[in-house]
């Protein structure tokens, strides 16, 4: 395994005490985590009673140690106003806390991170703050791990990924009020190979939002709700040209105040695919609009011609549960592109009234095996 140098933020100044800015000293102890070249190198920050305050920071690769774990016990949070935050001249207003071109880096250890969002989203709801901080920000990070986490109380997004690659997280719990805005659970993008597994995210919307560029991702045994589902998109705002593939969500729960379940969305005028996408084992508890295809996500429908992204080869299998919307199934689709090969297999959704449930269908292909409610344009097998 190789020597094993340790780091500990306490020994750089760092007080915990919730008030102090402890900025400086973890970058200080990072310096030396980073510059470091034995073979693992341990950043260090106790303990479960101290709350380290940061302002947003930015730790920056690439390293020496091929392995670089933070053990984190305590609780990292950010400063408890709006006024009392300190961007970098320059810097990236995206993002609380950063990390970049690191390898094999490890997070861990039970802690937690608290964004303190409060004042952000009322500030959003009166119209005055277009753009919050997501809490985490991970940048072509290969072989990233993330497991025993808390994050609670973002402004923004909680964990955003950007162009990573061998990504694994786990055992996380993201909590956000349901009606706190756009704070989504993790947000994909340019990252391909990464799982994400045995996890809770309740949230004010997706819990998981997957964007242009992202492949080979596995989502399982994940609990979803309060939020907007697990989101494919959305793809093609703008007329941007954007990508999805081999998704594959299996043995995932949407909870009771999940406005979604499974979703994908994109903009008409946009280009690309989202194709060979699979939700497998599906529970819903009270979930709205169990399942979804809307091509025409935030834009008005055009039907006289225009590009779309082309949604295919997607897959439901044993989806299970109850719905509060009286269309369990809506598979709106564009005009000009179909979808196609669309599956649904052992599919059986029950209304949470006594109304009848029913299913919309347009621009639709493919097949309908055992399905409660039946879908119209889908053949029966």
């Amino acid at each position: 395994m190789g020597q094993t140098a340790s780091f500990n933020v306490l020994n750089y100044g760092a007080l915990g005490d919730g008030q102090t800015d402890d900025s400086a000293a973890f970058l200080k102890a990072w310096q030396d985590v980073c510059g470091s070249s034995a073979g693992n190198v341990e950043l260090i920050i106790p303990d479960r009673n101290r709350r380290f305050m940061l302002q947003p920071i930015l730790f920056k690769g690439p390293c020496k140690s091929p392995s670089i774990q933070i053990k984190l016990f305590a609780t990292i949070t950010a400063p408890n106003s709006m006024e009392a935050w300190k961007w970098p001249d320059g810097g990236d207003r995206g993002r609380w806390i950063r990390f970049q071109y690191i390898n094999g880096l490890t997070i861990n250890g039970r802690g937690t991170f608290d964004g303190q969002g409060a004042p952000w989203w009322a500030c959003a709801k009166a119209g005055k703050c277009n753009q919050r901080p997501s809490a985490l920000g991970f940048a072509s990070c290969v072989n990233l791990k993330l497991s025993r986490l808390n994050s609670v109380n973002s402004p923004g997004g909680h964990i955003g990924m950007v162009g990573g690659n061998g990504t694994i997280i786990s055992r996380l719990h993201l909590i956000a009020p349901h009606d706190s805005p756009n704070t989504d659970g993790i947000d994909i993008a340019g990252t391909t190979n990464m799982l994400i597994r045995n996890s809770t995210i309740e949230t004010g919307d997706d819990c998981v939002a997957i964007n242009g560029g992202t492949s080979f991702l596995n989502i399982t045994n994940v609990v979803c709700g309060p939020g907007h589902g697990i989101s494919i998109g959305s793809l093609g705002k703008g007329g941007q040209f954007e990508i999805v593939e081999q998704i594959y969500v299996k043995n995932c729960t949407f909870k009771e105040g999940s406005t979604n379940g499974a979703r994908i969305k994109t903009w008409q005028g946009g280009s690309g695919y989202a194709k060979k996408i699979t939700f497998e084992d599906i529970i819903l508890e009270k979930a709205e609009n169990p399942i979804i295809i809307d091509q025409h996500y935030g834009s008005v429908v055009n039907a006289n011609g225009g590009s779309a992204v082309k949604v295919s080869d997607i897959t439901y299998r044993n989806v299970q549960g109850i719905s509060i919307s009286k269309s369990a199934i809506v598979l709106k689709c564009d005009s000009n592109i179909a979808c196609t090969n669309i599956v649904l297999e052992n599919v059986a959704i029950t209304s949470a009234t006594q109304t009848d449930i029913n299913a919309v269908c347009q621009n639709a292909q493919g097949t309908c095996s055992s399905c409660k409610p039946s879908v119209s344009c889908l053949a029966n097998n």
